[in-house]
């Protein structure tokens, strides 16, 4: 049972790893063996010459349960470092989504009008059908989700969150 201030908590945490066969396994066996879920994640090599990907996550849960996954991070052997991009102050977050939308008429009409004051590109359309690409918070990108749903939703493909901490440093390996 949950007491009053182990309420459940969305962290950002980003990860330094080496760049090499296995390592992601590794930390999605970590969060899978302890039954941690993961609510996004992206991968992708940063320093080619230093051979080091940056793994960022998303996951839940009581602050202790958040200090435990950062630890057992920490301790994999591929991991440089752990940072709760939550803990370190206002990160820029940002996600990209595909959406695609089908209809005629004015529902096609309101989806435009609605992409446009989202910002959202126009990636491919067709005469029943456009796909829509826009970035930005998760939060909004589940708002026009939300918004297209009646005026033809078909599909919807998102990227998970990539996330810097603001300020002049760098994470270090």
């Amino acid at each position: 049972m949950l007491k009053k201030n182990d309420e459940i908590e969305r962290h950002t945490i980003s990860v330094l790893v080496d760049n090499e066969p296995g390592v992601l396994a590794r930390v999605i066996g970590l969060f899978s063996g302890r039954g941690y879920n993961i609510d996004s994640l992206t991968v992708s090599e940063t320093e080619h010459a230093a051979h080091l990907s940056r793994i960022t996550l998303v996951t839940t849960g009581t602050p202790m349960v958040i200090e435990q996954i950062k630890a057992q991070l920490d301790r994999l052997i591929p991991v440089h470092s752990v940072a709760d991009l939550t803990v370190v102050g206002d990160a820029v977050e940002r996600e990209l989504a595909l959406i695609k939308v089908a209809g005629k008429g004015e529902k096609r009409v309101e989806a435009l009008r609605l992409a446009d004051a989202f910002r959202a590109k126009i990636v491919d359309a067709s005469i029943e059908s456009f796909i829509f690409e826009l970035t930005g918070k998760p939060a909004k990108i589940d708002q026009f989700v939300a918004l297209m749903q009646p005026l033809g939703l078909v599909e919807v493909c998102r990227t998970g969150i990539a996330a810097i901490a603001r300020g002049p440093e760098a994470m270090r390996a």
